[in-house]
């Protein structure tokens, strides 16, 4: 980590003061230092969801709990922290062990998801609440609410699945690489790829259906950023060639009276019905 990251992360943030420990501890990983970042990234957690759960409710005062909730799931979930982080250049910033730089972990959008969370812990420990929520606001500013809750309310490989099947594409094949890590705290390598267009994404979780989501979660991604579809889009239905008239048998001479529909005919045995 150099100083001049740091302090253009610290202009970046508004930081006060020349005070610069707690900043360095919010960036610090568990495996650099025993004075790492994880009681900061609880705290910072927490802070987060109150600052855009208020803010929410400002934003959108006809929304209802379950629209405000799914819309807040949104924007604080893994992948969107992993952009605001890449925005701030927090990767630069990590203070990590060797093992993290070798597995790369710079780059892991969990761990800089936990680092930008932890940097809004430092930022309201040091500041105070209204610095940290002015600081939430501008950093989700950009983000349109209007169908934030409607396009993320299903998971990532449903909404992957639905937009390839919506087109008559073959679906995503998903494969295990790795799994890396002692027993009780395995990470998951999986990679997602699909064959129109032929993109290809790799996702790391705690367990494999998590590296899953997370690797159908970056190609929706690609998709928007090369700019094939839109993962939101209502898929238009191919219209439906119209039906050949069938003639109905009614067991009548033509010209002949209709009986009443669905009656017996007088005098019949029950057996048979006519049109």
């Amino acid at each position: 980590m150099s100083d001049t990251g740091l302090e253009q992360l610290a202009r970046s943030l508004g930081w006060d003061g020349a005070e610069r420990v707690l900043l360095q501890q919010a960036l610090t990983h568990r495996s650099f230092s025993a004075d790492h970042n994880e009681r900061l990234e609880f705290l910072g957690d927490a802070v987060l969801n109150l600052c855009v759960s208020r803010w929410l409710m400002q934003r959108l005062p006809q929304a209802s709990e379950g629209e405000l909730s799914r819309t807040r799931a949104n924007l604080v979930r893994e992948q969107s922290l992993h952009r605001i982080a890449l925005d701030l250049g927090l990767p630069e910033l990590l203070r990590l062990g060797e093992g993290e730089k070798k597995s790369g972990g710079q780059q892991r959008p969990s761990m800089l998801a936990d680092a930008l969370e932890a940097v809004l812990g430092a930022v309201f420990l040091h500041m105070g609440f209204a610095a940290v929520e002015q600081l939430v606001q501008r950093l989700f500013a950009q983000v349109d609410l209007s169908t934030s809750a409607q396009t993320h309310a299903k998971d990532p490989k449903t909404r992957l699945q639905e937009l390839l099947q919506g087109r008559y594409l073959a679906l995503p094949h998903y494969e295990l690489q790795q799994v890396r890590g002692a027993d009780h705290q395995q990470l998951f390598v999986v990679q997602c790829t699909l064959q129109t267009p032929p993109l290809q994404a790799q996702g790391q979780g705690p367990s494999r259906k998590a590296a899953e989501q997370q690797a159908a979660e970056q190609l929706l991604d690609q998709l928007q950023q090369h700019g094939q579809w839109q993962a939101s889009a209502t898929v238009k239905a191919k219209p439906r060639r119209a039906a050949a008239a069938v003639p109905v048998r009614t067991g009548r001479a033509p010209g002949a009276p209709l009986q009443g529909k669905g009656k017996k005919r007088p005098g019949s045995t029950g057996k048979g019905w006519v049109a």
